[in-house]
């Protein structure tokens, strides 16, 4: 079954027949999947939410199935969690580079588009955390405790998705205070008109991300464009 782009069949059958000495596989297979999907949709919260619940029902249904002998399920369930954060990761790299395009054509952050953004970034490991907890709830019973633990462990630990949140937000706050002393604004009619269309902008930066290309501001320019004509 494909749900918000992701295949849950496949990761079911994954995670029922995963052993523990498999997880590394099982977070990069997690990973992918996660990031495949929200390539293919505007990276809004709503649609990262509806992905990643996605993944944490298709976790919780294929551990609850898993009948390897002794199985840690809380190493799977884990798993799991590193995989959306890895995809996460990704994510707030890509808003990263499109902000970075704005503020060095003089937007200012102050602009609705950028700091919706820019706030979106800061909650992203909070929505990360209440978006898997709340699917986590729907799974069977002997799950609850497990995803619990691994929950509270991640959270007094920390995401890789919070660390980029925090570093990325300093550091576009830093870039922008040095562009208004520059007086910067060249190119701010360009920057404008794609202000509209930021959520698509960032999606084609995250899929030029995973090409492994070099992100210019017309690549995710036209990946922005192409994504509008579809709508």
């Amino acid at each position: 079954m494909i749900k918000s782009g992701i295949d849950q069949d496949a990761l079911i059958k994954m995670f029922s027949e995963a052993t523990t000495k498999q997880g590394e596989a099982l977070r990069k297979a997690v990973s992918e999947a996660t990031l495949k999907a929200l390539q293919g949709r505007e990276l809004t919260m709503d649609n990262i939410k509806k992905v990643l619940k996605s993944v944490t029902d298709a976790a919780s249904a294929g551990v609850a199935k898993n009948a390897v002998p002794s199985v840690d399920v809380e190493a799977l369930l884990g798993k799991a969690l590193a995989g959306m954060d890895g995809a996460l990761l990704q994510a707030v790299e890509a808003n990263h580079k499109a902000l970075q395009q704005f503020v060095s054509q003089g937007a200012a952050l102050q602009e609705k588009p950028l700091k919706n953004a820019l706030d979106n970034i800061e909650k992203m490991e909070d929505m990360f955390f209440k978006t898997v907890g709340k699917a986590a709830q729907g799974a069977s019973g002997p799950l609850q405790g497990p995803w619990a633990h691994v929950l509270e462990s991640m959270k007094i630990k920390g995401t890789d998705t919070g660390a980029q949140a925090s570093q990325t937000v300093e550091q576009l706050l830093a870039q922008a205070q040095t562009a208004m002393r520059d007086g910067r604004a060249a190119g701010m009619r360009t920057a404008q008109a794609m202000l509209d269309g930021y959520a698509a902008l960032v999606s084609g930066v995250l899929i030029g991300m995973s090409e492994g290309l070099q992100s210019s501001s017309a690549a995710p320019a036209a990946a922005a464009a192409s994504k509008s004509r579809k709508r």
